[in-house]
Order: structure tokens, then sequence, then C-alpha cells
């Protein structure tokens, strides 16, 4: 799995937080998407690479910028780990 770290930039409240989650899920099969407006920026979790041009178009389609993007392998914690 890959986890996808990016800074969006223009969320102001919940209901951006919920429009950027809304887009990615739209755009791609994902395993988690959050995102927080007090830290600027979305974490999405994959099971497969995504593609990172399509990933911020499909943001920006909902009125966001993404400013970087950031990715890194995700290891699932097991309960006790």
């Amino acid at each position: 799995m890959v986890k996808y770290t990016l800074a969006v930039d223009g969320m102001m409240c919940g209901m951006c937080e919920a429009h950027v989650n809304d887009a990615v899920r739209r755009a791609f099969a994902v395993k988690k998407v959050s995102s927080s407006r007090a830290k600027r920026q979305t974490v999405v979790i994959a099971e497969a690479p995504l593609d990172e041009v399509a990933l911020k178009q499909a943001i920006a389609a909902a009125g966001y910028t993404v400013l970087a993007v950031t990715s890194e392998p995700y290891q699932k914690r097991g309960l006790f780990g």
C-alpha cells in the first residue's frame, strides 16, 4: 500500500474537507482519505500507486490547490504492533 500526503490550500471549513475527500474518492478507488483544514493537508492511503498528476487535477477540479505531494510505503499496524 502507498500513503500520499498532499499539502492542500484553500480548505476553510469542514465542508471543504468533505469536498476534497469526495473529489479523491470519485477519481480513485482508495482505502482511506482524510483531510485537515488546520494542518492544510490531505492523507490518502491506496492499495496501488496513484497517478499524482491526476490526483492534483481531481482536487483542483473541486476548487482547491495542491501545493506538494509526497508518497511513502504504508504498512498497516496490527493491534499490538
